[in-house]
């Protein structure tokens, strides 16, 4: 988890430094490509059991979802100080909520309800509406609120595709239809990139998927009540990148703010993990 907390900090610091050449698009393009590249030989390997699947609709849905979530991320990470746009990325856990309740139709209690309602306030701490500012409601927050909301999606998705369907059948399919649903975004502002560029933009989409293994490998084997703690130190990290690299300073709403929606994420982890503490249990007994 800390692994993935590092890469992950390293990746937006590469998005924001590329952010000035690069299109959110395109840098979404190599993003892809490079994480398709990795999966490349366990396709060749498996062929058509890599791509496995009884609801492609689904797997579609999923990945556009998350094309275009990504999308939205990179342009935020490029127009937002580091900080602030992380702050808001984490308001992904606070979507699940409502989405467990719609989509998986999973029975959300009042706790769970209220530390939502608590972390949105704590986004609102943080944009401050009608009032101006550095951090006030514009186009960038709002695509990285949307962005947060579509990775919302695309984790409810996984929920119930893991049913019947193996993880690497579900990073195949992302992978491949991700790098095809990019391509539109990216010929409309395509260019070709530098050496030093190209080596960037390449280091940037390996950073992306190895911050992808390393957080499944961490929540696969430990507490993820535990582990979530952990994830929160990119803020840390990207705190601290801003004012070395980019010179930006949070300020006190952000600070305030951020600490609400981390808060309220952490105890919706906590007591999702109960939760599933005490389901197991009674599994075990019947």
């Amino acid at each position: 988890m800390m692994a993935s907390a590092l890469g992950f900090t390293a990746m937006t610091t590469l998005i924001k430094f590329l952010g000035d050449d690069y299109s959110a698009a395109l840098q979404t393009f190599y993003r892809q490509l490079a994480g398709f590249l990795i999966l490349l030989p366990i396709i060749v390997r498996r062929r058509s059991a890599a791509f496995a699947t009884t609801r492609p609709g689904i797997l579609i849905f999923r990945s556009a979802a998350g094309t275009l979530g990504m999308i939205l991320s990179f342009y935020a990470f490029q127009k937002m100080p580091l900080a602030d746009a992380n702050a808001l990325s984490f308001t992904r856990t606070l979507w699940l909520v409502p989405l467990a309740a719609l989509v998986v139709r999973e029975t959300v209690g009042p706790l769970r309800i209220g530390a939502a309602v608590v972390g949105f306030i704590g986004v609102l701490i943080m944009l401050r509406p009608g009032v101006g500012g550095p951090f006030a409601i514009g186009w960038p927050a709002l695509a990285m609120l949307a962005s947060s909301f579509l990775f919302a999606l695309t984790i409810t998705g996984m929920k119930v595709m893991t049913k019947d369907h193996s993880p690497t059948v579900l990073l195949v399919w992302s992978a491949t239809l991700g790098l095809v649903m990019a391509l539109p975004g990216a010929f409309l502002d395509w260019r070709w990139p530098e050496p030093v560029d190209l080596v960037l933009l390449g280091v940037m989409g390996v950073l992306g998927t190895i911050t992808q293994g390393c957080y499944i490998k961490g929540m696969a084997i430990g507490d993820a009540a535990a582990m979530a703690p952990i994830d929160y130190t990119r803020l840390v990290f990207t705190v601290i990148v801003g004012l070395t690299l980019f010179h930006e300073v949070p300020n006190v709403w952000t600070v305030t703010g951020a600490a609400v929606v981390v808060g309220a994420t952490l105890f919706i982890t906590w007591r999702e993990a109960q939760l599933a503490k005490a389901a197991k249990r009674v599994t075990v007994r019947g």
